[in-house]
């Protein structure tokens, strides 16, 4: 079953025919986690780099912004069985979409929150693909953890 992860969403699952997608990563980062033993995946597709900026909206949408929901992502898959140190993490998106002069860096502010998270919790990246000025579309196929991205201008290829 395909299940979209919307803007500001997250989703997990451990049914192996499930497949995971976000559409439409500009500015935004979709993170994407899945562990090879317990078969659990999920995706997180997150808007803004810090929740200082909104703490109502943050508690309303975690999922908006990184530091709220880049936790509650690994969370939710350790309910499922899924161990930290087993988890193939890939993180997609980032570019620099309506923002040519730069005002704003949104796209480059949420790759710099995603490291530094990543960094201080001793979490390596398998793949990544950010920046630039395209759009992304991210899946992930749950039984297998193969991972497509979609990237404007570039076609599709596995990540």
């Amino acid at each position: 079953m395909k299940i979209i992860v919307g803007i500001s969403d997250m989703k997990v699952s451990n049914k192996p025919d499930d497949v995971l997608i976000t559409y439409s990563l500009g500015s935004c980062i979709g993170v994407v986690i899945w562990d090879p033993v317990a078969k659990v995946g999920g995706m997180l597709h997150y808007m803004l780099p810090d929740s200082s900026l909104d703490k109502d909206k943050a508690e309303a949408k975690p999922f908006m912004f990184a530091d709220t929901g880049i936790p509650r992502l690994f969370k939710e898959t350790y309910k499922f069985g899924a161990l930290k140190n087993r988890l193939i993490v890939k993180v997609v998106g980032g570019s620099q979409i309506m923002d040519s002069a730069g005002i704003f860096n949104i796209g480059k502010r949420n790759q710099a929150v995603v490291r530094k998270m990543f960094w201080k919790n001793q979490i390596m990246l398998a793949k990544e693909d950010v920046g630039g000025t395209g759009n992304r579309t991210v899946s992930l196929e749950i039984g297998t953890g193969v991972t497509h991205l979609k990237v404007s201008g570039r076609g599709e290829f596995e990540l």
